[in-house]
């Protein structure tokens, strides 16, 4: 079977289909294959992994995960692409292609059923639209995973990244950070997909963590909070935690100064530690929601 990671076996494939790029799927397919081998080693694929792709598109990435990994797990949503799979991944007996929407296919079934349970690597060219609700939803379901290998938009890795202070520093920043170590492996300029998109992407690992680096008695809590704070950045602390939860400015400002913090304080100037923190301290307060 031709390398997908070759432009013109591409346009051939898609030509052959006479295939029509969905706008309402995001869909720009990676044609570099120097990106593809290197989100491949980064996402360290071995002969004992089960990769669960997210977003297999005509499979190029799959040809380069089915080669590397005992066995791949494909979701695709768009249905028109299945017989395409079918073909570009003919060679590969180690490949099950799901035409699922992966926000309703219950990972932890496919991981009981093909890894024994043991933790599985994801790695995803994810449309933009949709990246933070798939992989929040990886994160905050406790799904068995090792690894997320995911090439999205440049300003949203910016953002799962950075730490306090920053303007890219938020609700996503501090979720992704709880539960995983996020890690930049490459810049990808638009030229290296078809169609080429308006902005330039990035490949991020986010390796999870089997136990989060900070101490949250209730995590439902600390991202109420967490997204209470950001939802108005520019109140202070104490007031965009009192407009959007029942909480009084006076039980924040107390909790605050117990840690040493000023009443004033924006939500941007905690640290992840800080949140759990507060989190904690409010929690003590029977009459905190």
């Amino acid at each position: 079977m031709a390398n997908l990671g070759i432009p013109q076996n591409t346009i051939a494939v898609l030509q052959k289909y006479n295939f029509v790029f969905q706008k309402k799927f995001g869909q720009n397919f990676l044609i570099d294959s120097h990106v593809l081998e290197k989100i491949v080693d980064a996402a360290q694929i071995t002969d004992e992994d089960c990769v669960l792709e997210i977003g297999p598109g005509i499979g190029t990435m799959t040809q380069y995960l089915a080669e590397s990994a005992r066995e791949v797990v494909a979701v695709e949503i768009d249905r028109a692409l299945i017989p395409i799979l079918q073909d570009t991944l003919s060679a590969y007996d180690n490949v099950t292609v799901l035409n699922e929407d992966i926000m309703k296919v219950d990972v932890g079934r496919i991981v009981r059923e093909r890894n024994q349970g043991r933790p599985i690597k994801v790695v995803a060219n994810l449309p933009y639209y949709i990246t933070t609700p798939i992989v929040m939803s990886l994160l905050e379901n406790h799904v068995p995973v090792q690894s997320i290998t995911i090439m999205v938009q440049k300003e949203v890795a910016d953002r799962m990244q950075v730490g306090p202070g920053t303007k890219d520093y938020g609700a996503l920043s501090l979720a992704v950070q709880y539960y995983a170590l996020p890690e930049v492996v490459a810049h990808v300029p638009a030229n290296c997909f078809m169609p080429r998109p308006n902005v330039d992407s990035t490949v991020i690992r986010l390796t999870r963590y089997q136990k989060p680096p900070v101490e949250a008695q209730d995590e439902k809590h600390l991202f109420a909070l967490i997204r209470a704070s950001f939802n108005q950045r520019r109140k202070t602390l104490a007031n965009g935690l009192a407009n959007g939860l029942r909480i009084s400015r006076e039980q924040v400002a107390a909790a605050l100064e117990e840690m040493g913090l000023s009443a004033t304080v924006r939500g941007e100037a905690l640290t992840l530690e800080q949140f759990a923190d507060l989190s904690n301290l409010l929690k003590k307060d029977s009459s905190v929601f």
